[in-house]
C-alpha cells in the first residue's frame, strides 16, 4: 500500500505516528511524509529565515533514517488556513501520492496548525477525488480512509484503534532526536526531556492495548469512509 501522513509541523510525525509508519514499512508499504509547514517560529533565539532551513534539514535526516520519502508543505508557521489555495496544494500532494489511506492531525488539538491541518486534509481528501475539480493535477484520486493521529500527551483524545510499536520504539526515538533544534530548546529552556515524555506517552498507549509500548489513532468516520478492511499495521 502507499500510505501519507500529513502534519503541520517537522516533528509532529515522529512524536505522533513514526512507529506505526516503520510498522508500515517493515510490512512492504510506500510511506510518504509531508510537513506542511517548516517550522520556522519554533524557537525563541533562532530567527524565522534560518530556524525554517533548520528544520527543513532535521525533517530529511529523520526521513531518511525511517526510509520515507519527505515533501515539504510550503507554509510558515501559524499561516495554515482551510482556504482554497491550500487546499490545492494539499490536493496536488494527494493527487500525487495517490495514498490507499491517510494519517493527519485530530481535529481537536492544542495549536491552530495542527487543527487547520486536520480540517485542510478533510477538505482535500474529498477534493482530489474530484474528477473536474483542477489544482496543478488532472488526475482524481480515489477516496480513502483518514486516520486521527494522537494528540500531544493525549490530551482529548480516545484512540478507537492502536498499533503495536514495540519493535519500533527505539528507531522512532531516533528520528525524532533528529529534531535537534527542538529537542535542545525544550530541554534547556522547558525542563522537557521530549524524548521521554513522548516515550512515555506510547508506554501509556500500551498500558491500554496490551503492548509494551503503542500509538493510537482514531478512524474519521463519515459517509463513504467506513471501511472492512483494516489498513494500520
Amino acid at each position: 500500500m502507499r500510505v501519507l501522513a500529513i502534519g503541520a509541523h517537522p516533528d509532529d510525525i515522529e512524536i505522533a505516528c513514526a512507529g506505526t509508519l516503520l510498522k508500515c514499512k517493515e510490512r512492504g508499504d510506500e510511506v510518504f511524509v509531508c510537513h506542511l509547514s517548516n517550522g520556522d517560529l519554533g524557537h525563541e533565539i533562532i530567527e524565522p529565515d534560518e530556524l525554517g532551513v533548520m528544520r527543513q534539514k532535521e525533517a530529511k535526516n529523520a526521513g531518511s533514517l525511517g526510509g520515507f520519502t519527505v515533501i515539504w508543505g510550503g507554509f510558515t508557521d501559524l499561516c495554515i488556513f482551510d482556504n482554497k489555495e491550500a487546499v490545492d496544494k494539499v490536493v496536488k500532494v494527494i493527487r500525487d501520492v495517490d495514498p490507499d489511506f491517510i494519517i493527519t492531525h485530530n481535529p481537536d488539538d492544542y495549536m491552530p496548525d495542527h487543527t487547520a491541518t486536520s480540517k485542510l486534509v478533510f477538505s482535500a481528501c474529498f477534493s482530489a477525488t474530484v474528477p473536474h475539480y483542477s489544482a496543478e493535477s488532472d488526475k482524481p484520486a480515489k477516496l480513502v480512509p483518514i486516520f486521527y493521529m494522537d494528540t500531544l500527551c493525549g490530551v482529548n483524545f480516545n484512540p478507537t484503534e492502536y498499533v503495536d510499536v514495540t519493535s519500533f520504539i527505539e528507531k522512532k526515538l531516533q528520528m525524532l532526536n533528529c529534531h535537534e533544534s527542538q529537542i535542545v530548546w525544550m530541554r534547556d529552556h522547558d525542563n522537557i526531556d521530549f524524548p521521554d515524555m513522548v516515550k512515555t506517552c506510547s508506554r501509556y498507549r500500551g498500558f491500554q492495548c496490551g503492548a509494551e509500548y503503542a500509538e493510537g489513532f482514531r478512524q474519521c468516520l463519515v459517509y463513504l469512509k467506513g471501511t472492512t478492511k483494516r489498513y494500520l499495521p
